[in-house]
């Protein structure tokens, strides 16, 4: 493997340009939801590209779970605040990939602190992660896409960037914003094949949601009384970019109203 991923002590496999699998890109795949769905991937034979931050060893152990499970794979390392950075990455996977199918934008951060107390340095951090960044994604992939005559694109918003959440101001508003990036390139690439959708993968047990997670009779606002489970929301990513006649829409894995 000539990819970053060779660099590391992990095993991988060695991707082959002539093999016809689709292949996606999913961001923030170090860890939680974005290593769930890269292996939901993984579990179909799909080529996953594992997008990092700064985590390395954690987007390893991503792709490690990938390779177990009969798909390939390799790391790609970016700053999605970055456009050029973004840029390089989506170059790269596109030059090792022959099926060019999926992007999903998973890649995010989280934020506490009341509105009238919220330092502008963590607000401008958590909207440049969050929605500019995937704004950046987005713009990367689409001529990618395109010339590949289609594909999907799953941008993972929330149920906060719905209803806001108290302490959540900058997280809720990058949330927030999503929705409308998402239904304009929906709108705009549709003539090009590109499908564009957002799903919101419920509450997970995970870094961002710590300290923060329901628990016990936390649930009262969901008609199941219960979060989804993470494999659940995996798969149903996984099942939205295989739809062909889908795009500009809001999928919803909890039971909670929107």
């Amino acid at each position: 493997m000539t990819s970053s991923a060779s660099k590391t002590e992990t095993a991988t496999s060695r991707p082959d340009r002539s093999n016809t699998n689709p292949a996606v890109l999913i961001t923030g795949a170090s860890g939680g939801i974005g290593r769930a769905i890269s292996y939901a991937f993984g579990r179909i034979g799909w080529y996953v590209g594992v997008h990092y931050g700064h985590n390395k060893r954690a987007a390893n152990t991503t792709l490690r779970k990938v390779l177990e499970a009969g798909g390939a794979g390799d790391l790609y390392q970016a700053d999605i605040r970055e456009s050029e950075s973004v840029q390089r990455m989506v170059d790269a996977w596109r030059c090792r990939v022959s099926n060019p199918s999926a992007l999903v934008c998973n890649a995010g951060i989280g934020s506490s602190g009341m509105l009238v107390r919220h330092q502008k340095r963590v607000w401008d951090d958590v909207i440049a992660t969050n929605l500019t960044g995937t704004f950046h994604c987005l713009r990367a992939m689409a001529p990618v896409l395109s010339v590949h005559r289609g594909g999907s694109i799953v941008v993972i918003g929330s149920h906060t960037g719905f209803h806001g959440a108290t302490g959540q101001a900058a997280y809720a508003t990058s949330k927030a914003g999503l929705i409308g990036l998402v239904k304009t390139a929906a709108l705009e690439w549709g003539p090009y094949n590109i499908r564009v959708n957002l799903l919101l993968p419920g509450w997970q047990k995970t870094s961002l949601t710590e300290g923060i997670f329901p628990e016990g009779s936390g649930w009262l606002d969901h008609a199941l009384r219960r979060p989804p489970s993470l494999d659940e929301s995996a798969q149903t990513v996984v099942h939205l970019t295989q739809l062909t006649g889908i795009s500009g829409q809001v999928w919803n894995c909890d039971s909670r109203n929107l």
